[in-house]
């Protein structure tokens, strides 16, 4: 039986809903601290710059989505290894 603390839609609204709100304050929050932002979307320029390698030219827009989306993606492995570290408990 599932209480509410484990019940698979927490999981799924952390993932789609909140992890996406928080890979995004994050990125506003470091430009806002003072971080270069050729630091903060270092991510996104390397997978433009990978992309320009292939032959593809994309806009700017890209290497920003690719850093909001580099952010998500370690919000959810944090909050997956969280889960399962809990799951195992």
């Amino acid at each position: 039986m599932t209480d509410a603390r484990t019940h698979p839609a927490f999981l799924w609204i952390f993932l789609i809903v909140l992890a996406p709100i928080g890979a995004a304050v994050i990125v506003t929050a470091l430009l806002l601290f003072g971080v270069p932002p050729r630091v903060v979307f270092a991510p996104g320029w390397a997978v433009k710059s990978f992309l320009e390698v292939w032959g593809f030219h994309v806009a700017n827009r890209v290497a920003v989505a690719s850093t909001v989306g580099f952010w998500w993606a370690v919000i959810a492995a944090l909050g997956l290894a969280w889960e399962r570290r809990r799951w195992r408990r």
